[in-house]
């Protein structure tokens, strides 16, 4: 994953374990107040989320501790799309830039693509002036590498 890639998900981890999760705690001692657990639906949506959070967590833990963490401004692929690369491409006269990233961090609408999805498989590995086919639900799109950087 990218740097910034590594940052949001430590991020979102801090967040879980100093907001969410104690605030889910004073959730279920409230709800335990109530009486009767057996027929108390705030007692078993707190501890429902509860499971939430702390999957959530060790997912987050798991994925930060098994991570290779590049930094794209480091990257030196002489010009090729490679992860963490910055690409123009041009298809049909429209230009679109995408970065190349990993799978927590792709959001289209940013112009982050998973390194798996099959644009980020076909362009990894050209250059600039190379031109990619993709086979999309829509038929087969073709692109044209304008630049390729590496931010």
């Amino acid at each position: 994953m990218t740097t910034r890639g590594a940052e949001l998900l430590k991020t979102e981890l801090h967040k879980l374990k100093t907001v969410e999760r104690p605030a889910n705690s004073t959730a279920i001692a409230e709800a335990r107040a109530h009486g009767d657990l057996s027929e108390n639906a705030e007692y078993h949506a707190a501890r429902e989320r509860a499971g939430f959070i702390e999957g959530r967590i060790s997912e987050l833990e798991a994925k930060l501790g098994n991570a290779q963490v590049i930094d794209p401004k480091l990257v030196d692929a002489d010009g090729r799309c490679v992860f963490g690369a910055t690409v123009d491409v041009e298809s049909g006269g429209e230009s679109t830039t995408w970065q190349i990233v990993g799978e927590d961090e792709a959001d289209i609408k940013k112009g982050r693509i998973s390194v798996s999805s099959p644009i980020a498989r076909a362009l990894i590995g050209k250059e600039s002036g190379e031109i990619v086919e993709v086979q999309t639900p829509g038929g087969v799109k073709r692109y044209e590498i304008i630049d390729v950087r590496y931010e």
